[in-house]
């Protein structure tokens, strides 16, 4: 059985050796752990990194941990919920001013892992790569290609770039899962240009685009059974012909579900129907 909190603590060295050789820490870098758990993780990132600030709910595994790095002066362990903690207040005096950098390296509780990425994609402050260790299934459903979208894949999908880079079986886990994992890479396209806003949005104005863009997608996705035209018409109190005309104006069938386009397809659709 999980914890209460739906942690499973990674119990094997070579897999948390290969996590963070995925991160490619350098020693001035600044990593942001979520749900350190027992610190098995926390350990091997503090070897590498500059700092390292781990976050974890779990009023029980604070003091353990605060006890086992009270000697490490590069982790920081502080007590919270990630997802009701202010990024930049949390990681703003860790960072220069000129270098505003950092990576989460992390082993996911199951049962946040997408309000997570979320939230850190959508994000005024994201990170430069997140390596996340997530179940199995989600990690599919996030790569996933048009044929087999979900909203998932296309939130992830529109805000940067993910890829599996590999499984991890439940027996490296304690207690022990009910599935299998993944290890995960994911890079938001970041703005770079001079006083730019350091937002996974590539184009001025895109913030706006965005609202629009979730709007048609979720209506898109309303109904799992339903044809694409049905679900916008339906959702949106849009004209039935009206949306079978954008869908052939978009190269689209009138027949296409939603899990079939691609981000290119949903940002074309959000062009013809605003």
């Amino acid at each position: 059985m999980p914890t209460k909190l739906g942690q499973n603590f990674l119990k094997n060295n070579d897999i948390v050796k290969k996590i963070v050789a995925a991160a490619d820490l350098k020693s001035d870098d600044l990593v942001l752990e979520i749900g350190p758990g027992k610190g098995i993780l926390t350990e091997e990132l503090a070897k590498v990194a500059g700092k390292v600030v781990a976050v974890e709910l779990d009023r029980n595994l604070v003091p353990l941990l605060k006890t086992r790095f009270k000697n490490q002066k590069n982790v920081e362990i502080i007590e919270g919920d990630i997802l009701k903690t202010d990024i930049s207040s949390l990681l703003g005096h860790q960072m220069s001013k000129s270098e505003k950098n950092y990576k989460i390296v992390a082993n996911l509780p199951y049962y946040i892992t997408s309000p997570i990425i979320r939230l850190f994609l959508e994000s005024e402050l994201p990170p430069t790569e997140m390596i996340l260790m997530v179940q199995k299934e989600v990690a599919e459903r996030i790569v996933a290609k048009p044929g087999q979208m979900s909203i998932l894949a296309v939130s992830v999908q529109y805000y940067a770039n993910a890829e599996i880079l590999f499984e991890v079986g439940k027996e490296n886990f304690e207690p022990v899962p009910e599935v299998d994992s993944c290890v995960i890479k994911i890079i938001p396209r970041l703005k770079t240009s001079p006083g730019a806003s350091r937002h996974p949005l590539l184009k001025k104005g895109e913030g706006e685009d965005g609202k629009k863009f979730f709007q048609i997608v979720k209506a898109g996705f309303s109904a799992k059974r339903k044809t694409l035209v049905n679900n916008l018409s339906n959702s949106l109190h849009l004209d039935k012909t009206l949306v079978e005309k954008k869908l052939k104006t978009a190269g689209l069938k009138p027949t296409v579900r939603a899990q079939e386009l691609s981000i290119e397809d949903w940002k074309n659709l959000v062009k013809l129907l605003f």
